[in-house]
């Protein structure tokens, strides 16, 4: 689905339904919000004196109901900011009940930066999945379709709107069931974002993947009835066509059963369908900078495939031939992602990338090191690059935690059988030794994330949701628009 839609204007709409205004806690309602009645005056007073941030009023002499929200008080710029985007979670949910699709914002004094944010909390929020029921909600639900912020940028607005638009994207995609979305399916998928967003893809197909010897890719997908695809997807506006690109490697596991490693069921299989978020992340942040029209060459490289135990599976104990000529020893089939994303790396250095970003629910390693809160971060760009991606994740709370790629946790790799061992059964930092893996296919500044942990909830989580959370979008393109 499409996010709703964002708008600015300079002035309050006509036709007012909701309008929601945040301001800092001492100060007054802005002139536009009219003249309250005594009651409805005394109503707020005694309500903003009370430890609460959101106040609603019914203004029944009016067509507009009245939100008024208080400034939060965070220590940080950034850490207010997600406090608001929160506040407006909650102002969601009583615009659902009070069924308005439509809402104004007017941010007051210090309050007026932060508008925006509130805005993205409120659509953030209003994401819903449920394009296979066949039976009407009774009553109807009204669901937001319209959020105008009085007096923001124009550019800011169209960053947003373009960012939350790939946000919503990337969540369809991961929360699409596996018997909707093949590899193939999938791929086709990404292509037509592609047709309206404004980028460009090239799906590779079983034969052309087989000539360009992509074993680790093959390998996973033997053990399926289904064929593999390699998708490349391409932004490149008018001016950038020959820049170096930053590359966006996602992983595109659309269903892991974990292979002959099979996984236990329940409670690790059966979200599995989530296993491309990475790829997912890919296809939103490319979406995001096609609609918004930003001035950067951005490739993306998607490796797709489920991962079953079918008649030809891989084996534990088989030794592969990757992309680049490098041979990897295999111990445990469930530990696929990285065969997908080490093809991919080396395919990579065709384009002579500035940058390489790796995105993928890799590890439960990581997972339980930072949990669904913070994305772990491993690679070889410079601390600069490092330190713009921690800003960037800071602001838009998708925080980064990284990890060493000391030489160390190279020695769980070493093979009797072949150049690399790709899983070490039992190896401790198993997150660090997958990304060591990883570097091994790389000749560039590298960073890769891990997003097993918040890439998909399974309990609601605020603006996040339950299902597909999007995750890495809001960040990729908060960082690579930085320059």
């Amino acid at each position: 689905m499409r996010a709703p839609r964002l708008l600015t204007s300079t002035t309050l709409p006509p036709a007012l339904s909701a309008l929601a205004v945040l301001l800092p806690a001492d100060a007054p309602l802005p002139e536009a919000v009219g003249v309250l009645s005594a009651a409805e005056a005394a109503y707020l007073t005694a309500e903003r004196a009370r430890p609460t941030a959101l106040v609603r009023l019914p203004r029944y002499g009016t067509a507009a109901t009245l939100y008024v929200l208080t400034l939060p008080t965070k220590p940080t710029p950034d850490l207010t900011r997600e406090a608001v985007r929160k506040l407006g979670h909650q102002l969601n949910g009583l615009l659902s009940s009070d069924r308005l699709a439509a809402l104004s914002i007017i941010g007051v004094a210090s309050a007026a930066d932060f508008a925006l944010t509130l805005a993205e909390g409120v659509i953030l929020s209003a994401y819903h999945f449920a394009p296979y029921k066949t039976k009407p909600e009774v009553p109807a639900p009204v669901r937001l379709t319209e959020v105008t912020v009085v007096g923001a940028a124009d550019a800011a607005v169209r960053k947003l709107a373009a960012t939350l638009d790939g946000v919503f994207l990337a969540r369809d995609l991961v929360n699409t069931p596996f018997n909707y979305q093949s590899a193939v399916q999938f791929a086709e998928q990404m292509a037509e974002a592609g047709r309206q967003a404004g980028y460009q893809t090239e799906i590779l197909d079983q034969p052309r993947i087989q000539a360009l010897k992509m074993g680790g890719l093959l390998a996973v997908n033997q053990g399926s009835p289904d064929p593999p695809t390699f998708s490349i997807l391409e932004y490149a506006p008018p001016g950038t066509e020959q820049d170096a690109p930053v590359v966006l490697v996602g992983k595109g596991v659309v269903f892991d059963t974990g292979g002959l490693s099979l996984k236990p069921t329940p409670n690790s299989m059966d979200m599995m369908k989530c296993d491309m978020a990475g790829g997912a992340a890919v296809a939103g942040t490319l979406a995001a900078l096609a609609l918004l029209g930003a001035k950067i060459r951005v490739v993306g490289l998607v490796p797709a495939t489920d991962n079953r135990p079918g008649e030809v599976a891989f084996a534990p104990g088989d030794v592969l031939t990757m992309q680049d000529g490098q041979t990897v020893e295999i111990t445990n089939t469930d530990a696929e992602g990285r065969l997908l994303l080490a093809d991919a790396l080396a395919f990579a250095k065709r384009y002579q990338p500035k940058l390489v970003i790796d995105i993928a629910t890799l590890t439960g390693a990581a997972a339980n090191a930072v949990g669904k809160e913070g994305l772990a971060l491993m690679g070889t760009a410079d601390e600069a690059t490092k330190m713009a991606l921690h800003t960037a994740g800071h602001r838009v709370h998708e925080r980064l935690v990284e990890f060493p790629l000391w030489e160390e946790y190279g020695e769980q790799l070493k093979s009797d059988l072949a150049d690399l061992k790709h899983y070490q059964p039992g190896g401790q930092a198993g997150h660090v030794s997958a990304a060591k893996f990883l570097e091994a296919f790389t000749s560039y500044p590298w960073l890769h994330l891990d997003i097993a942990g918040p890439a998909f909830l399974t309990a609601p989580d605020s603006y996040r949701g339950k299902g597909g959370t999007g995750t890495a979008v809001r960040l990729l393109v908060e960082f690579l628009l930085s320059d």
